[in-house]
């Protein structure tokens, strides 16, 4: 948890942003995984968490911005949860950790917003994501649950985004501590990629590692053989000499900031001829991005170059023909790189995914296109210093993608289908490094993950 201080700033200057009404944000609560007692690990809101920073299930962080007042709504513990949990200090003691001075029942909370709808008076949230907390607050509000989106405060999303969307010391602090971490277990991956291992076994140990340090995994890790398969999340694959294992995985530290990192082995230890092929075409893609991105440039500009690039080398080794120029605009590539260039990171491995990708990834003058693989783009609007994103450029062979493409006649003139045919079983290559944008450039975050050719090879030998 950060000082008091930071809390309260991050109230204030959300209050001007917003002017009037009252803001609700619920934190989340505990979920059960197969019978009440039985919960996942808790994982706190993160806009909740952004701006009164307490780890705490079932509290309702309210501000009131005509009286300018903070509020926490919470019950104190009852002598069953003592007796279970242990004891937890006060919720005023918790509040007046986050600067909060007002702190009240929730039964006051219910009170408080059935007066506010009965007034019309403008209630601010965000629609939740997590249905128990969607159930409250549609009662609360006396709102129907399907209206809770199309009546969600797009004013106040506006005005967090334009809070966390730029990261402050502090928190760039918190995840440089993260990227420590995905250091770590990316490297014991790397040496752990060796025929006769499976793929559970290398997530077991990046998992462990995380854990270790007083925190978890940023998402459900992708580690696989078959990394054409975007979001693989099976395991249970024997790893096999001559195959390329990607590697999707981050940690999430205790203050709940994150890490994203990709790295593609080979099993064994060496990339064959085309492996190596591939590689180079992703890794240049990866560089060249990173060496160029500035603020005041439209992320989806460095998406587009990414893909020329990819488009190009392909081309080289005559997988793709033509105009490589024209084969990205209209979206040829796509085939091979299906996914977007990056997205924000912070407090969520996909920052403020849930308040909608449009609403913080593009604004009026940047929209989001409906071609495929573009459309996948999350962020594309102009980058600012303090952003935080990730680079990660790919290239996939999907075999299905590969023979309905085919089968419809689609991008002949940009396409080698018959040279194609002979790499269906080649999987896929990924390269991810994280990023905050600097007021001149950009900088790579947390210590050096080994990612030429050179690099990956020698650290899987040591």
């Amino acid at each position: 948890m950060f000082d008091k201080k930071t809390y309260t700033a991050r109230r204030a200057q959300l209050k001007k942003d917003v002017q009037s009404g009252l803001i609700v944000f619920p934190a989340n609560e505990e979920a059960s995984a197969n019978y009440a007692a039985n919960t996942y690990p808790f994982r706190q809101d993160s806009n909740f968490l952004y701006f009164f920073g307490l780890q705490e299930p079932g509290m309702v962080g309210v501000i009131d911005v005509d009286a300018d007042q903070d509020w926490i709504y919470a019950d104190d513990l009852t002598m069953d949860d003592i007796i279970w949990m242990g004891h937890l200090p006060s919720v005023a003691e918790q509040a007046a950790k986050a600067g909060v001075q007002h702190t009240a029942p929730v039964k006051d909370l219910v009170e408080l917003l059935h007066k506010a709808v009965l007034s019309h008076r403008r209630i601010h949230f965000v629609n939740p994501y997590r249905m128990h907390v969607a159930i409250k607050l549609s009662q609360w509000l006396a709102m129907p649950l399907g209206e809770l989106a199309k009546n969600q405060s797009v004013e106040l999303i506006k005005a967090i985004v334009k809070q966390r969307s730029v990261k402050t010391r502090e928190e760039i602090e918190e995840i440089e501590k993260a990227m420590i971490v995905a250091h770590q277990m990316h490297t014991v991956a790397m040496r752990l990629c060796k025929p006769g291992t499976y793929e559970y076994q290398i997530v077991g140990a990046m998992e462990g590692i995380a854990a270790s340090h007083h925190g978890g995994m940023s998402f459900p890790p992708i580690v696989s053989m078959n990394g054409e398969t975007l979001h693989n999340h099976h395991h249970g694959q024997l790893l096999k000499e001559g195959r390329l294992m990607v590697a999707d995985a981050g940690a999430e530290v205790f203050s709940n900031y994150c890490s994203d990192v990709t790295r593609t082995t080979p099993v064994g230890g060496v990339y064959n001829n085309r492996q190596k092929e591939i590689y180079e075409i992703v890794l240049k893609a990866n560089v060249n991005t990173i060496e160029t991105i500035k603020p005041g440039v439209p992320y989806r500009e460095y998406h587009l170059n990414a893909c020329r690039t990819i488009a190009a080398g392909l081309k080289d080794l005559g997988l793709m023909k033509g105009d490589v120029e024209e084969a990205v605009l209209k979206g040829a590539h796509a085939l091979f790189m299906p996914h977007g260039l990056g997205h924000m990171m912070g407090l969520d491995v996909h920052d403020m995914e849930n308040m909608g990708e449009n609403l913080f990834g593009y604004d009026e003058e940047t929209k989001r296109s409906d071609q495929f693989g573009l459309a996948y783009l999350r962020l594309g609007r102009k980058l600012e210093p303090g952003f935080v994103l990730t680079v990660e450029p790919g290239i996939y062979f999907i075999p299905a993608l590969i023979d309905l493409w085919k089968s419809e006649g689609k991008f002949t003139d940009f396409i080698n289908y018959d040279k194609l045919e002979s790499y269906k079983d080649f999987g896929g290559i990924r390269i991810e490094d994280d990023v905050i944008v600097t007021e001149k450039g950009c900088s790579v975050l947390g210590p050096k993950i080994p990612k030429t050719v050179q690099e990956v090879e020698e650290w899987c030998g040591k």
